[in-house]
């Protein structure tokens, strides 16, 4: 009986089984809080990202901003863990100036619009130029947006550049977002708002409304998303080849796919 087949599927065993166990020893929970609109990239990304690396991702979900308890500054003043975060560009930069998030691990991922949706069947208005985008907002009944940062901007910043807040402010609704909240689309699709904003990536992904399309380009707040580390991580390396794995070429497909536009490269 020759022995050298025998020995060679031994040390393949033995091979198998070392880096197996480096494996382990390197796998790492990765604590990853993240905002609604960015939320659909992450869950087509996240298991590819978990079976390249070992990692396991452990993720909480909530607004970039607000008052809600589930908002992520909210969550990081209360001491919750999380390794990185995941959400709204300008969210990012003020949890670093509070001390929250490491200002110099911020990577923009993907670019964002604010869109409009009506209920399925009903009549699509014009919002295609800033004149026409006004009266339909002043000829609706009802209005929703979101109690994150697009609701924010629509309702302190977009309203009053159009000369319109006071006549809409009376049929306007902030909706809470997931998690224990609703996308708005939900909320028109049931038809108790007549029209609803909220970013585009968002309003894709619900039944029941039509996307009317994306507010005109000279309201568009210029939106993006970006993850950065916490000032509190315990799993930075980990959660830095994450940031790594989302920021590559290879997501960019998903995330036009999923209503955003990836960064452009210099």
């Amino acid at each position: 009986m020759n022995p050298r087949p025998i020995l060679r599927g031994f040390f393949a065993l033995c091979v198998a089984v070392l880096l197996l166990f480096a494996r382990a020893a390197s796998a790492a929970d990765i604590h990853v809080m993240i905002s609604a609109a960015y939320h659909q990239v992450y869950v087509e990304l996240g298991p590819a990202f978990e079976k390249a690396s070992g990692h396991r991702l452990v993720t909480t979900r909530g607004p970039s901003i607000g008052d809600s308890p589930e908002a992520i500054p909210n969550r990081l003043s209360r001491g919750e863990v999380a390794d990185i975060v995941i959400l709204d560009s300008s969210s990012a930069d003020e949890l670093a100036k509070r001390g929250l998030v490491r200002g110099d691990s911020k990577t923009e991922l993907a670019r964002s619009l604010i869109g409009m949706v009506v209920k399925e069947g009903a009549a699509k208005p014009d919002i295609g130029n800033v004149d026409a985008f006004r009266k339909t907002l002043l000829d609706a009944k009802s209005i929703a947006y979101s109690d994150s940062g697009s609701g924010t901007y629509i309702g302190n910043v977009m309203y009053a550049k159009l000369g319109i807040a006071d006549q809409v402010a009376g049929k306007s609704r902030k909706v809470r977002g997931p998690p224990s909240g609703e996308p708005v689309a939900a909320v028109v699709a049931r038809g108790e708002a007549e029209i609803g904003f909220q970013q585009v990536s968002e309003l894709i992904h619900t039944s029941g409304v039509t996307v009317v399309g994306a507010i005109p380009a000279e309201l568009q707040p210029g939106f993006s998303f970006a993850a950065a580390l916490t000032t509190a991580a315990k799993e930075a390396d980990a959660a830095r080849a994450l940031i790594r794995f989302l920021d590559s070429q290879d997501a960019a497909p998903v995330v036009i796919r999923m209503g955003l536009a990836p960064i452009e490269k210099r």
